[in-house]
């Protein structure tokens, strides 16, 4: 895993992440009892999203942490998730074709 694609995979995380964490502890308009003239009950009137931003980063980081770790350390490879052998034929050795 190169180092693009280790931004990649953090910043995936991170947003999945972000959006699980957005709907927690929410509270809306409707249920503090003040919902302002032109917007919907369900609008939100504290959200927390800084302090949410800060958690997931933390959150994220040890996910991701743990994705590099197994992918870098080889723990799952691409011949483990070949279940139906559509990537195609293996190392050279595997083929016989290696002196």
């Amino acid at each position: 895993m190169g180092p693009v694609s280790g931004l990649v995979l953090y910043a995936v995380i991170w947003f999945m992440t972000f959006f699980v964490a957005i709907p927690i502890r929410l509270q809306t308009q409707g249920e503090a009892g003040k919902t302002v003239p032109g917007t919907h009950h369900g609008s939100p009137e504290r959200h927390d999203l800084k302090k949410k931003a800060w958690i997931t980063t933390g959150v994220a980081f040890v996910i991701w942490a743990i994705l590099a770790w197994i992918i870098l350390g080889g723990v799952i490879s691409m011949d483990d998730i070949d279940l139906f052998s559509r990537f195609g034929p293996g190392p050279i050795e595997e083929r016989g074709l290696g002196g």
